[in-house]
């Protein structure tokens, strides 16, 4: 079942179609990585979903019922702008955003604890808000996001001002959030973190959904039948008439077959030639190589119409 579920949403602002006609839906426990260019229309969709702003036409389902006024409860919301009052201080800044949610002060101030040790920060709950750096203040606002549990979370830029220690430590929990049944979407511009963290993904470029599916099936569909060979030995005279050969060093190439051509055919020919194959692996297109193509192709193709 699905968590989330859009069908052919809608937005405009004046005579701007922000969000045109989106469908997609995240899968229960998934981490779905929201993406594309600045002013593809992320942020309008996130406020959607958020109830922030209504849709102009077209339905969202959360747990399989339309999106009301009673779910944003169920949502904890990341933003990439910090939305924290940098004058309070760390411990009554998270009490106060978790009453807003509902929780009582006794069970908001002992989950709070947990996750700040588990942080690595207890000696800050004493500590204002501005006295912290931004990789702090990151850590403060998600702890705020998750700590009430909600089943589906929705984190812009989680890793923005983190060093790669802490960067990792929220990778961690982000994933055995996931683990335990957590929804999560993951809206950046980073592509080497959403193949790192996401399962699934949807490309939004100029408010429509240009692209979706799992991570894999996707560099899977987007593949060029590249291929790189390490070996031991002296190559066949005839390689080169027989593949297109990419690129070249002393004990490795990088290969690209024609669709006529079998990789366990080249594989048996290496072989049969007394090649010593020590690796023989597919490289796939990253998110970012698809990512730059298909907002290329999509922008030309507009243009043209």
């Amino acid at each position: 079942m699905s968590i989330l579920r859009l069908e052919q949403v809608c937005k405009s602002y004046n005579q701007h179609r922000a969000v045109d006609e989106v469908s997609f839906e995240i899968p229960t426990g998934s981490i779905f990585g929201m993406l594309g260019p600045n002013g593809a229309g992320k942020t309008s969709l996130i406020r959607i979903i958020t109830t922030i702003i209504r849709a102009d036409s077209g339905t969202v389902f959360f747990n399989g019922e339309k999106l009301s006024h009673k779910h944003p409860a169920l949502i904890g919301y990341m933003p990439e702008e910090r939305g924290l009052y940098r004058k309070m201080r760390v411990g009554e800044h998270l009490l106060y955003l978790e009453r807003l949610n509902g929780l009582p002060k006794r069970q908001a101030r002992a989950a709070h604890q947990e996750w700040i040790a588990h942080c690595g920060i207890l000696d800050w709950w004493g500590k204002k808000l501005e006295e912290m750096s931004k990789g702090m203040q990151q850590k403060i606002q998600f702890i705020a996001t998750v700590v009430h549990r909600p089943p589906l979370l929705i984190l812009d830029e989680p890793f923005s001002g983190l060093d790669p220690i802490n960067t990792n430590l929220i990778k961690d929990e982000i994933d055995k959030m996931a683990r335990e049944g957590t929804s999560i979407i993951f809206s950046t511009h980073r592509m080497e973190q959403v193949e790192e963290v996401c399962q699934h993904i949807v490309l939004i470029n100029q408010g429509r959904n240009v692209l979706e599916g799992p991570v894999d099936e996707v560099k899977h569909r987007f593949k060029e039948n590249r291929f790189r060979i390490q070996f031991l030995g002296i190559l066949p005279s005839d390689l080169e008439e027989r593949i297109s050969i990419i690129e070249r060093w002393a004990q490795s190439i990088t290969v690209q077959l024609d669709g006529t051509q079998d990789s366990n055919s080249l594989l048996r020919y290496l072989l049969d030639h007394q090649i010593q194959v020590l690796a023989f692996h597919e490289i796939l297109p990253s998110l970012n190589e698809i990512f730059i193509k298909q907002i290329g192709a999509f922008d030309a193709a507009s243009q043209n119409s």
